[in-house]
């Protein structure tokens, strides 16, 4: 979702040649527009084919693309996910950060290892069960990761900060809260209830719809301003080595947000319990303080949480519309 959000910001709004990375068996719908461009010789996207977890395909990809900003947001980003899968998320999160990092160190060109400005995308799940006291939260708070994705986003984190610090590394890192949008996948909650509700409007499932935990505690923002403050980070005046917490206004439950988009569709629906949505553990209060990133760019959320929610419904009713293969 976000890098392809990031692919279409810049396009229109700088001059730069994209370059992204991809896995061979990487789902392409939600890059389907920037195809052409990479098709087209002549165009400002490039692919190239790699995987974290591959060392040599990395350097491949960094002797390739030679960039002068590296936004590195890939991960295996499921919280749920990381706990039957906990050795691949930390391989995937830790040791592909590390790869990336170290193969940028070790450049043998001097422009792309003292000059390259590369961003590390953390997560606000690095704070985990914040105590109440701490709210809203600050780059300060200690960590107390509740999943072993949130524990992968820790070193990742830490080991930003470390080649910053040991190597003189142009590298900044941001503690992203909970943002969502058009292309937001589905083992997500916001997403997962978009796209039942629109197979229930589309008559495809039993007027149902499963969740898990709805009393977490969310602020939310939209992919798209996400992404331009990640543009910001790089631009407006960088500092290397610093921290920031990068998030939206609005707060709430998620079952707010359930609530939110059974109301723009109109749908009435039975709510009902799926254990296997359940955390074994859950980062249940993630509010942030994000002064101290909004101080030093200018930036601020500009797209209000209804049009989001909107917006990520429609895509849902789309792909309804056009996939017949689709399942809850």
């Amino acid at each position: 979702m976000v890098g392809s959000h990031l692919a279409d910001y810049l396009l229109a709004n700088t001059d730069w040649e994209i370059h992204g990375m991809l896995r061979w068996r990487s789902p392409l719908d939600n890059v389907q527009a920037l195809l052409p461009l990479a098709n087209d010789r002549s165009g400002r996207v490039v692919f190239h084919y790699a995987d974290l977890r591959d060392s040599d395909a990395v350097r491949k990809c960094v002797l390739d693309a030679q960039p002068d900003y590296v936004f590195h947001l890939a991960a295996q980003s499921y919280p749920l996910v990381s706990f039957d899968s906990p050795c691949d998320t930390l391989e995937t999160n830790v040791q592909g950060t590390v790869r990336v990092l170290e193969t940028i160190r070790t450049h043998p060109g001097r422009r792309i290892r003292e000059e390259t400005l590369i961003h590390v995308c953390s997560s606000s799940e690095v704070y985990g069960r914040a105590p109440h006291e701490r709210l809203p939260i600050r780059e300060d708070c200690p960590f107390h990761p509740a999943s072993p994705y949130a524990v992968s986003k820790v070193g990742a984190d830490l080991m930003a900060q470390h080649y910053a610090q040991a190597y003189g590394m142009r590298v900044l890192v941001t503690r992203m809260f909970t943002h969502t949008g058009p292309r937001r996948g589905d083992v997500f909650a916001e997403s997962s209830f978009a796209k039942q509700i629109a197979m229930i409007e589309a008559g495809r499932i039993e007027p149902v719809v499963r969740h898990g935990n709805l009393d977490s505690l969310r602020t939310i923002a939209d992919v798209r301003d996400a992404v331009r403050a990640y543009h910001m980070l790089l631009t407006v005046n960088p500092d290397p080595g610093a921290v920031y917490n990068i998030g939206g206004t609005h707060t709430c439950k998620v079952g707010d947000i359930l609530s939110t988009l059974l109301g723009l569709s109109g749908t009435r629906a039975k709510l009902e319990l799926d254990p296997a949505r359940l955390r074994p553990l859950d980062a249940d209060l993630q509010v942030p303080d994000t002064s101290k990133f909004t101080e030093h760019t200018g930036w601020k959320p500009e797209i209000p949480f209804e049009r989001t929610m909107s917006d990520l419904l429609d895509f849902w009713r789309a792909r309804v519309k056009t996939q017949a293969h689709l399942t809850r």
